[in-house]
């Protein structure tokens, strides 16, 4: 049974940093143009040899997004973009649209290719076909159930990979319509404007200026709002029926999703690979899933038909921790220097986390600005952008995270 390669979003830099100390075998990271999340950080042509570099100092692979769908006026500003990545060692570049397979054979004949879930590999027959195209491994369909994966991943001589975890689309395999319709911004083209998770009501032909009420709550009802994939239940499963990678969606997310999501997979990766049999899952994993900002959990499709319980009718994400630091680095006597990410105030009980599950409950005290070397004020309150220093768990070690425990709800945009 071999181990699947854990692959995780990288949005920019800090992110792509944080990904390879949690433990991702691999990393997914898109330029300024051509992939399908054109409003998270991205990278530069610049900063994308030493975002490789980093990468593979650690013994990760690093693979490049271009899985947009090209309009044939865009060819030739695609043709220069893969003319100038050629050169970049990028472990592969993951696409959907067979024009950009076509392009990218033509000038890039050696570089790797893996297909998209944008794709719409539904089926073992497709997947063989795609095998003959030269793809070296195939993100499969979010429709397909365990056993559709199962009989798939049987069919086909190359990798198969399966979302395990993120914010799903009620669009068949993110191919959607809405925003393109509504905004004039594409989905396919990664500038969806998500107007699946707007509010939407009822009107009736004969009466254009009377919405009618359907609303699941006082919010509003949020038909097309899907809620997020975690199938961490599941992970034996998946592993067991031959699943190449598994990947974890978010590249505009934060850090503290991504680090605690990579953690929590990380752990029970590794758990189940090592002695099958006496696996166990720990509630804390699911437990840190569930503290993450969220639009609640579904399965997806794994075990069938979602029907309700893959809807969300609520107006924002549940979440139960807020980052509010970052250790930067370590000072003698049990002190760091911190960089403030939310506002939290003297006196809050505050929690310590850094990877393979590490924990440590502590109290803010002795909050100090770093910069005022000659006065040590203390501070009763800080704020974001920060830099202080503070008194932190003997635990603690550089890039660990500070999280605020407590009920909080953030609303949807």
């Amino acid at each position: 049974m071999k181990k699947p390669e854990l692959l995780a979003p990288a949005g920019n830099m800090e992110k792509l940093k944080c990904a390879i100390r949690y433990g991702a075998d691999a990393v997914y990271l898109g330029g300024t143009d051509f992939g399908l999340r054109n409003m998270s950080g991205n990278f530069s042509m610049e900063e994308m040899l030493p975002a490789i570099e980093l990468s593979h100092l650690h013994g990760v692979r690093c693979y490049l997004t271009v899985n947009s769908y090209v309009p044939d006026h865009a060819l030739s500003r695609l043709e220069d973009y893969l003319e100038k990545l050629a050169l970049l060692p990028f472990d592969a570049y993951i696409v959907s649209d067979p024009g950009v397979l076509r392009m990218v054979r033509r000038i890039s004949p050696d570089r790797e290719i893996h297909l998209s879930t944008q794709a719409n590999t539904i089926n073992r027959e497709t997947a063989l076909f795609w095998e003959e195209q030269g793809v070296s491994c195939i993100n499969l369909a979010r429709e397909m159930t365990l056993e559709d994966i199962r009989s798939t991943v049987k069919a086909v001589s190359i990798p198969c990979e399966v979302f395990v975890h993120g914010a799903l689309c009620i669009a068949y395999s993110g191919r959607c319509l809405l925003s393109s319709a509504l905004t004039g911004r594409s989905a396919n083209l990664g500038e969806c404007t998500q107007p699946c998770r707007w509010k939407y009501s009822l009107v009736e032909e004969t009466r254009p200026n009377q919405q009618l009420p359907i609303e699941e709550d006082s919010n509003g009802t949020f038909i097309f709002n899907s809620r997020d994939l975690c199938l961490l239940e599941y992970l034996p499963d998946l592993v067991r029926a031959g699943v190449g990678a598994l990947k974890i969606e978010g590249r505009m997310k934060g850090i503290h999703y991504l680090a605690s999501t990579i953690r929590v997979y990380r752990t029970a990766l590794d758990r189940f690979c090592e002695n099958p049999e006496s696996y166990n899952p720990e509630p804390a994993w699911m437990e840190e899933l569930e503290s993450l900002s969220h639009r609640g959990y579904t399965t997806g499709f794994l075990l069938g038909n979602p029907r309700d319980v893959g809807q969300s009718y609520q107006a924002g994400y549940l979440r139960s921790h807020q980052l509010v630091g970052v250790v930067e680095r370590l000072l003698e006597h049990g002190r760091a220097v911190v960089l403030v990410r939310n506002r939290f105030k003297s006196g809050d009980s505050l929690s310590l986390m850094g990877p393979g599950m590490k924990n440590a409950e502590f109290t803010a005290k002795n909050l100090v600005l770093a910069e005022c070397d000659s006065s040590r004020e203390l501070l009763e309150v800080v704020h974001p952008n920060m830099r202080i220093i503070m008194d932190v768990p003997t635990e603690a070690a550089s890039d660990d995270l500070i999280r605020l425990p407590g009920s909080l709800q953030e609303t949807l945009v």
